[in-house]
């Protein structure tokens, strides 16, 4: 061993960085942070500036969702705003992003093939169109492939893409197509090691007005955070047991990780929540 090597001292801290995308034992330079890590923050940053004021290519977002389908048929899209003129607006006023606007709201009442429809599925650029353009697609072909096999099948409404929507859009577009549940794709707030991360809300009879409290929400779909499929899987599990319970919020627990144990000697099934 040379004599170098005898006054390294190990990192403690590497084991667990390894398993975290936080930024911890990041070491120091005099009384401050190495220049690499500080080049990684500011990076961090400004992508997470980037996410937020990024345009949603609704264009090219509707072309991806053209390729996929539901039973065999391909999807109905259509593309709305909210009453939140600019990004500008709509980072300054989150009330106009909660609403569609009046020409939107009418193209989408033209859209009625039905009475009704079980679902409603909204994909809206939210804080992060980056997160959008990047996992609804993966996201929703998981959904539509595990969906096909619910029973009883769901009727599904228009895909409806919006430009300058919060989660609350969602009421007004289950509304104007008379749907009982609405399923909110958008994007998540960015963290400084999250610009991309994708959150999922289901709000079972929509309409202008309901409270956050009537929501679920499945957060931090991206590679790195909650797989589509998985996502999917448990959007699914909501889904279904909102329709049997009628009802989403406070009131409906996510149970879709808990692990089924058999006691042969009882004859009894017990729920061990997962880890």
């Amino acid at each position: 061993m040379s004599n170098q090597e005898q006054h390294l001292h190990p990192d403690t801290w590497q084991q667990l960085r390894e398993l975290t995308a936080a930024r911890i034992g990041l070491g120091r330079a005099g009384t401050s942070l190495p220049t690499s890590e500080l080049l990684k923050f500011q990076l961090a940053h400004a992508q997470a500036i980037d996410a937020v004021h990024s345009p949603l290519n609704g264009e090219l977002l509707c072309e991806q969702l053209a390729a996929l389908s539901y039973h065999q048929q391909p999807l109905t899209l259509q593309s709305v705003k909210s009453e939140a003129e600019d990004r500008l607006v709509y980072l300054q006023r989150p009330d106009l992003g909660r609403k569609l606007n009046e020409a939107s709201t009418y193209s989408l009442q033209k859209l009625r093939e039905k009475e009704s429809f079980d679902l409603a599925i909204v994909i809206a650029d939210g804080l992060s169109a980056t997160a959008v353009m990047q996992q609804s697609v993966p996201f929703l072909t998981a959904l539509l492939t595990q969906l096909e096999t619910s029973q009883p099948a769901w009727t599904l409404g228009p895909v409806t893409v919006v430009e300058q929507g919060r989660v609350a859009i969602g009421d007004d577009i289950a509304q104007a197509l008379n749907a009982q549940m609405v399923v909110v794709l958008i994007g998540e707030r960015p963290g400084l090691s999250s610009p991309d991360s994708l959150g999922i809300y289901l709000t079972w009879q929509p309409k202008r007005g309901c409270e956050d409290a009537k929501r679920n929400c499945i957060s931090n779909v991206r590679p790195e955070g909650l797989a589509p499929e998985k996502a999917a899987s448990r959007c699914l599990y909501l889904m279904e047991n909102a329709r049997a319970k009628q009802l989403t919020g406070v009131g409906l627990k996510d149970r879709s990780e808990d692990n089924v144990l058999t006691d042969e000697s009882a004859q009894g099934v017990f729920l061990l929540r997962g880890t």
